[in-house]
């Protein structure tokens, strides 16, 4: 079973576990509620991508070397998976919070213009997810989370 000797893979995997783990305790000291939904869920802080990325890329390089072929490849995946994170996936969190207070608006509305009798329904309709991204900042502290994750466990294991 050569995949428990992947160090890479590991590093990265628990990473990523870490990451969403530690979301709960950092979304509990901001707001008083422990929220188990992070465990699983996108965006906040730290960036589990970010993690997982760094922790892939670092723990590359302690293995075949900053000048292999493979950690180059590792890094430039790094580095756009981070870029994405900041970008395109935070401006759509932005449009689901928009498109979310237009469905309330409209919804608002139709209610005050006429007594809607299935309001059940309307309340049980799922709104598009608004926490998508990353800020530029839960990136960095998630990159950084990755990097010095590995760097533990390669004390440890090896």
């Amino acid at each position: 079973m050569e995949i428990f000797d992947n160090f890479p893979l590991w590093a990265a995997l628990f990473a990523i576990g870490f990451a969403q783990f530690v979301k709960v305790p950092l979304a509990f000291i901001a707001t008083r509620k422990i929220e188990w939904a992070l465990l699983t869920s996108t965006g906040g802080m730290p960036s589990s991508h970010s993690a997982a990325v760094t922790a892939l890329s670092t723990a590359i390089a302690l293995e075949f070397g900053l000048d292999s072929t493979i950690f180059a490849i590792a890094a430039v995946f790094g580095i756009i998976v981070m870029f994405d994170a900041t970008g395109v996936r935070r401006h759509a969190g932005y449009q689901a919070t928009a498109i979310n207070q237009l469905v309330t608006d409209f919804n608002k509305l139709v209610t005050e213009v006429k007594a809607w009798p299935k309001k059940e329904e309307i309340e049980k309709r799922k709104e598009l997810k608004e926490l998508l991204g990353h800020q530029p900042i839960e990136v960095f502290f998630g990159g950084l989370l990755g990097i010095i994750l590995t760097l533990v466990l390669d004390m440890i294991i090896h």
